[in-house]
């Protein structure tokens, strides 16, 4: 087993700092670089803030297969297809279809399953451990169906789940209400609800910037912002790090945590990472007069609720292929009639603080890459819209792989 390495992390989200922070408390000596001024500026700054361990369900279904058609031409509001001739592009979307048969889309939902259980034990394990307060809490998440067909498909992947461990139960209008009181204004158009009782929410910005302070506070890692990455060199004596401004650093391992940038510095040591983005949006308002406890994922819609203390985040939309994090006025106004479609009081839509853009590495399977890329290189990147749930537990399966336990 390998004790007491160098290792660089590149990529200061809570991808990057949970694995930074994995590694320190394992005996590791962690230098985290990233190109922001800080840690958790980039797509950690404020996305939904649900921690969703039940909820792992892939991307690539039968299902989303069915929509693709309606998807592609733009007749959904809250989805924009930004299609693309790269080649690793349309290799993408070739491995996609191929992930989008039914025996796929249930391994891939399992496998994301019990990542996210890792993850949960990890999450604690971390916070704990260096008593990083990030706004954390347990409210349970309830997800709304609006449609008699989509509950039903709902009750088939919950049978599924459930004989996996996770928790959640059905409830009908009057089950839903009486979980979450909040929800009575709209109750005349909900057809069910799934419930997951133990589901969490969490300020990932807080929770990088928590970090952060516990890394400093070991004395043996330090963290390097405003640091662009030029190239990762690989060679005989180890992997290398070579800034834009001129500077080198060396390592023993170098893993690669920086979501949709890694796709770049792992092309320029000859390795295809199979990552598209996605561009997400979010909203941070005050609670409104009918604002929620409980976490809601409401599924017409395609909108999101998490209460953050005194706070109300919303997050929704996905721009495929989108690569730019311009926060665009009219897919923020998309966003706020999509929540106030789903829950009109849930927050004080004329008292909006923050509107934020971020981009969800993708993959086709909806499963992160935590593997060797090249010698010495790790990469722990592509989580996709389950980054905040996954971040954990996939840096204890990176440390795993630099120690030789996987």
């Amino acid at each position: 087993m390998a004790i007491g390495l160098d290792v660089i992390v590149i990529g200061a989200g809570v991808v990057g700092m949970a694995t930074a922070l994995t590694l320190s408390d394992r005996g590791h000596r962690v230098t985290v670089v990233d190109e922001a001024t800080g840690p958790g500026l980039g797509t950690s700054f404020a996305n939904g803030a649900q921690l969703s361990y039940a909820y792992t369900d892939a991307l690539a279904s039968p299902a989303t297969l069915t929509q693709m058609p309606r998807l592609m031409l733009a007749l959904d509001p809250a989805f924009r297809f930004h299609p693309s001739l790269d080649p690793d592009f349309l290799r993408w979307g070739l491995a996609f279809l191929r992930n989008g048969t039914g025996t796929r889309f249930r391994a891939n939902t399992l496998k994301g399953l019990a990542l996210a259980f890792e993850s949960r034990t990890a999450l604690h394990r971390l916070a704990e451990r260096h008593g990083i307060e990030f706004a954390h809490a347990m409210p349970g998440k309830i997800h709304l169906y609006r449609s008699a067909s989509a509950f039903a498909a709902a009750q088939s992947m919950l049978r599924l789940k459930v004989s996996h461990g996770a928790e959640q139960v059905l409830l009908d209008r009057a089950g839903a209400i009486a979980v979450e009181p909040m929800l009575e204004p709209v109750g005349a158009t909900i057809v069910g609800a799934l419930h997951s009782p133990t589901e969490e929410v969490g300020d990932p910005h807080r929770f990088c910037t928590g970090a952060r302070a516990a890394l400093a506070a070991r004395g043996d890692s330090r963290s390097i912002f405003g640091a662009a990455v030029d190239r990762i060199a690989v060679g005989k004596d180890g992997p290398a790090l070579h800034l834009a401004g001129g500077a080198s650093l060396n390592a023993d391992r170098v893993v690669l945590c920086a979501g949709g940038a890694s796709v770049d510095l792992a092309r320029r040591i000859g390795v295809r990472l199979p990552i598209v983005p996605m561009k997400g949006y979010s909203i941070t308002a005050p609670p409104g007069s009918a604002a929620p406890s409980v976490s809601v994922t409401d599924v017409a819609n395609r909108v999101v609720f998490a209460r953050l203390g005194n706070h109300m985040r919303i997050a929704g939309l996905a721009d495929f292929g989108q690569r730019d994090t311009a926060v665009e006025p009219r897919r923020i106004a998309a966003l706020i009639e999509s929540a106030r479609a789903a829950l009109p009081d849930a927050a004080d839509y004329g008292a909006i603080g923050q509107r934020w853009a971020g981009l969800r590495p993708m993959t086709p399977d909806s499963l992160p890459i935590t593997r060797t890329i090249a010698p010495g290189v790790i990469a722990n990147t592509g989580h996709g819209a389950l980054g905040w749930t996954y971040a954990a537990g996939s840096a204890e399966r990176v440390a795993d792989i630099i120690e030789g336990r996987d």
